[in-house]
């Protein structure tokens, strides 16, 4: 087995597990053996490791920090949407995400199968490549399963957890100010059991690092005998759970207009909320100041059952929407969890608006705290995924380890090293990242994956979605006209 030290550590956000929170120290010493840390020492308290070590790495200017966890992530399409897809949204069902127009750049329709699953792929190759350079060491997947997909995952060095997502009924948005679903219980029930196959061959893989997450895809599109036969497969097989809830208005407006309850209610009206249920979003609760609804008990039934909350503020913002606030429901008692949803792929752009966006819904400075993030990003998101080996730095923990540089100007002058990685540096600061023992950021350069020519595949399958989207669009509408250049291109 091999031993790798970081000596000396100039800082480091170790785990104190007696007061169940990160803690800064100097001066430290961190060993793994293969995939677990070993040791974790030194400093003016304690004395340095004296073991015997393969690989020693000089840990002056470097902050040490916990892999960050991303607990909700699609990361086979949203790549391929970049300067075309942000801007677009329908104010009439207050997001884009429905089937009018955003799916009409989705990779695979227009392409043969091969052609389709090798740009999921190149997409899959290009967000990991973005949450390595930002210090995520885990990823959640909710995916729809290709030709490749977990053999993609494993080969980009990223700790993954597997969510195939399944659904009783499609969107359907006919006019283009309503969602209608198409309601298909027997496809799917196929889709679940063909998600159950999926999730058994990622638990199995090779690699080692990889699990599965049960994820029936929206509150709005699954009966309640699909989410309870979910949750049972869940706890048979110790695995979490997830399902997009709450995450926008129409389904807050379907659900009670279908049950006379809010999604949350409903969900734990039907027996499903429970500790391992991770709810997608979960804006639009009943207390939200867009939603008039008389009864005010959803953050308290989330906190009373356990379950945790993927909160992915950028996407959201970008629509004038957000979460009121995170602070509060951490103050609740729910368990937050950070996730990036779509692209950009970069949790530490997400730490950062979470902490900034929850001042703002909470109307104080003091509404949270960066630590408070940071520990949803972390451990928060560990709980989630019902772990607690990960998102922390402590004797037994995985070897999931971020260095940052602390002499690069934008970490300068350095006062508090977390704060000024999320609030200032971000990704730039990032230069060596370990997965399970393995290096696979070095120096800032990703070891794993080749991103020029993923990021060359995804532009010409762009390049081919936006010539062909007129003939997929319900108006027949061009790609000009869905998604105009931020300004006029002149000749």
């Amino acid at each position: 087995m091999a031993t790798t030290v970081i000596r000396d550590a100039d800082w480091a956000i170790l785990w104190d597990a007696e007061a169940a929170r990160h803690v800064y120290r100097r001066g430290v010493d961190l060993a793994f053996e293969d995939d677990r840390i070993v040791f974790v020492g030194g400093g003016p308290n304690g004395n340095g490791y004296h073991g015997p070590a393969d690989t020693v790495l000089d840990g002056s200017e470097r902050l040490v920090m916990p892999g960050l966890v991303d607990v909700h992530s699609h990361l086979l399409s949203e790549s391929l949407g970049r300067g075309v897809t942000e801007e677009i949204g329908n104010p009439a069902l207050y997001m884009s995400a429905v089937a009018d127009p955003k799916p009409v750049f989705l990779p695979g329709h227009s392409m043969d199968s091969g052609a389709a699953a090798e740009t999921l792929r190149a997409a899959t190759r290009m967000a990991v490549f973005e949450l390595l350079s930002s210090g995520t060491t885990t990823v959640a997947d909710l995916a729809i399963c290709y030709d490749g997909w977990l053999d993609t995952l494993a080969e980009t060095g990223i700790r993954a957890v597997a969510a195939p997502m399944y659904r009783s009924a499609a969107w359907v948005a006919k006019t283009g100010h309503s969602v209608d679903y198409d309601w298909d219980e027997a496809a799917g029930r196929r889709a679940f059991e063909a998600a159950v196959v999926e999730m058994e061959a990622a638990e199995a893989h090779p690699s080692g690092r990889l699990s599965a997450m049960v994820s029936p895809a929206q509150v709005d599109t699954c009966s309640a005998e699909l989410l309870r036969d979910s949750l049972a497969l869940a706890e048979e097989r110790d695995w979490p759970l997830t399902l997009h809830t709450a995450q926008c208005v129409w389904d807050m407006l379907e659900m009670t207009r279908r049950h006379g309850k809010t999604p949350v209610q409903w969900l734990a009206d039907i027996g499903v909320l429970s500790p391992r249920m991770v709810l997608g979003h979960a804006i639009f609760l009943d207390h939200h100041s867009w939603i008039t609804w008389h009864s005010k008990t959803d953050l308290g039934l989330i906190a009373e059952s356990g379950a945790s909350v993927a909160h992915c503020p950028l996407v959201f913002s970008r629509y004038g929407q957000m979460l009121e606030s995170f602070g509060s429901y951490k103050r609740a008692g729910v368990n937050m969890a950070l996730g990036t949803d779509t692209q950009p792929h970069n949790m530490l752009e997400e730490l950062r608006l979470a902490t900034t966006l929850s001042r703002i819904a909470g109307r104080h400075v003091a509404d949270t705290s960066l630590g408070e993030t940071f520990h949803a990003a972390t451990v928060g998101g560990a709980k989630a995924l019902g772990r607690d080996d990960i998102g922390r730095l402590a004797t037994g923990a995985k070897a999931d380890i971020v260095l940052a540089d602390l002499a690069h100007p934008a970490m300068r002058p350095l006062r508090d090293p977390l704060r000024a990685l999320v609030y200032s540096a971000a990704d730039r600061a990032i230069r060596d990242v370990f997965v399970d023992g393995r290096q696979v950021v070095r120096d800032g350069a990703v070891l794993t994956i080749d991103a020029p020519a993923a990021a060359a595949r995804l532009e010409a399958a762009q390049r081919e979605s936006l010539a062909s989207a007129a003939k997929r669009d319900r108006l027949g509408r061009d790609a000009e006209t869905l998604s105009p250049l931020v300004m006029p291109l002149v000749e």
